[in-house]
């Protein structure tokens, strides 16, 4: 059993879409600040897990408890900003996603249109 990653007819496809949209001059992945919003996100992931991991190492060593909660509350810290880093890395994976679904949208609406003018043109 042999599988493929695409079907015969993405490829087509897929031309047929680039095509179209330099054709039609459209902005397919203009937005930087999607791009600043991933890395800014992949960023803080690393930040936040590091120091989690660190202030974990760092409170192993300690023996009063004071100490260790200091440590304990820069741990939550690290996983606050861990969790801020994930949500700005799918918020500006979801609107590239979403950016181009809608380029894709409207690249077949206007060819919908333009055979629906061709049509009623032949009328």
């Amino acid at each position: 059993m042999t599988s493929t990653s695409s079907t015969p007819g993405t490829a087509d496809r897929s031309a047929a879409f680039t095509a179209a949209v330099s054709e039609r001059k459209l902005k397919a992945d203009g937005a930087s600040g999607d791009r600043v919003a991933r890395i800014l996100g992949i960023v803080l992931i690393v930040v936040g897990v590091l120091v989690t991991v660190l202030a974990w190492q760092n409170s192993r060593s300690l023996d009063d408890a004071r100490d260790i909660q200091s440590n304990e509350i820069l741990a939550v810290v690290g996983l606050a900003v861990t969790v801020v880093g994930t949500g700005l890395y799918v918020v500006g994976a979801l609107a590239r996603v979403l950016r181009l679904w809608l380029l894709r949208q409207l690249v077949e609406s206007q060819d919908r249109a333009d055979q629906l003018t061709e049509a009623l043109r032949g009328r």
